[in-house]
């Protein structure tokens, strides 16, 4: 080869090494893009899953309620018709008080004592004249029985002309004096038995006794303390022991505006709901309209009874009341009804989490009656839909979920 060749040769570029280069740079790229898709999957996997939310879900159901329709609504309290203040009949101190709030009593059951000091004693000197008394008019028939003995003998010694007219006379005279006398005794031990019962009147007004049965709601005296059936002293002496209610008679009172009062009737339905229980419908019924109208109020009073007394009703609570229309109690209506734990909040609205395709679904739903431990859906969710009752806890709108039934 000539000079001139090799040469040229040399100036040559040898693109051979490059692309062997190229290839092995290749060949290490592709493992790392494997790599790099599979960690890509496995994230997108996991990010999945750890967003699938966890609940707990019960389907709606429907319940057919046989409540009539509602023609007014008001509000009131509970009363009692026999509520009494017991209170003694005169004036004395207290020694004893056997009541304490919440006690049940028995009708005639003593519930206080006053001091008895000076009425015993008069009741003592009552019973002690009585005594002398009796006493006296046994002395005075001993004494009749010897008049009358001696009259007859005075008519048997006169019959046989041997006694004077003179000592018959004598004899009857003292006869008719002792009789005299013994019907006044007689009178006089009948006045000091009356004494005596006087007096035992008195003990027993010392003792204050429950006027009927029911439950002491208030106790207002304590040993030590006067008591009056009038106010006095100042303001220092209590005008009762205690307050007593009959849990029997409580009813409800309600004042209804007059320009409503002619769809309210005697013995019509209705439903009452306590303040303090309002998921607790009581049936109940108007007993009577007070046949009256309060001219400052422009309101006239009903009486409603309780169907059924429950312990919980007290006197004084307050009580809403829905007077329901006649005739309409067999036409039954059917209600969606879901657990009362599924019902949320959500902007001030009341919504719940509705399961459908694997996501939780927020739907604003409009809650109507309770039921115990349900609520009735006005709108918002149909019979057979599953709604979220637990596992609140990162669940959103559209969130993807895996439900547990109850």
């Amino acid at each position: 080869m000539s000079p001139e060749k090799t040469t040229l040769d040399q100036l040559r570029i040898d693109r051979s090494a490059g692309d062997r280069q190229r290839a092995r740079g290749r060949r290490w790229l592709l493992p790392v893009a494997a790599v790099l898709v599979a960690l890509f999957v496995l994230v997108g996997w996991w990010t999945t899953r750890s967003t699938v939310v966890e609940v707990v879900t019960a389907a709606a159901r429907e319940r057919t309620q046989g409540r009539a329709g509602t023609v007014l609504n008001a509000s009131g309290y509970v009363t009692a018709r026999r509520q009494a203040t017991v209170s003694s009949k005169v004036t004395g101190k207290v020694v004893e008080v056997l009541i304490e709030e919440g006690m049940e009593v028995e009708e005639g059951q003593v519930l206080a004592r006053l001091d008895q000091t000076n009425v015993r004693a008069g009741y003592e000197l009552a019973a002690a004249q009585l005594a002398a008394a009796k006493s006296s008019l046994r002395e005075t028939e001993v004494r009749l029985a010897e008049a009358e003995l001696e009259l007859g003998r005075q008519r048997r010694l006169v019959s046989g002309e041997i006694g004077s007219q003179d000592a018959l006379d004598r004899a009857q005279a003292e006869a008719d004096a002792v009789a005299a006398r013994l019907e006044r005794e007689r009178r006089e031990v009948e006045v000091a038995e009356r004494q005596l019962a006087v007096w035992r009147r008195e003990l027993e007004d010392r003792v204050i006794r429950a006027p009927f049965s029911g439950v002491v709601v208030a106790k207002n005296a304590q040993p030590g303390e006067m008591i009056s059936p009038i106010s006095a002293g100042g303001g220092f002496t209590r005008t009762g022991i205690g307050t007593l209610v009959d849990m029997a008679s409580l009813e409800i009172e309600v004042d209804v505006n007059e320009a409503y009062i002619n769809r309210v009737a005697a013995g019509q339905e209705v439903t009452a709901t306590l303040d303090a229980y309002p998921d607790w419908q009581i049936p109940c019924r108007v007993i009577a309209i007070i046949p009256t109208a309060d001219r400052q109020k422009a309101t006239v009073q009903v009486r409603v009874g309780f169907d059924e007394l429950d312990p919980r009703i007290l006197p004084d609570m307050g009580v809403k009341v829905g007077f329901r229309e006649a005739g309409d109690e067999a036409a039954g209506r059917a209600v969606v009804v879901v657990p009362r734990d599924a019902v949320r909040q959500s902007e001030g609205e009341d919504a719940v989490f509705v399961v459908a395709d694997g996501r939780a679904e927020l739907r604003a739903v409009a809650v109507g009656a309770g039921f115990g431990d349900e609520v009735e859906i006005a709108s918002g969710v149909a019979t057979g839909e599953r709604v979220v009752v637990d596992g609140f806890d990162g669940l959103a709108d559209g969130a993807p979920v895996r439900e547990t039934t109850r």
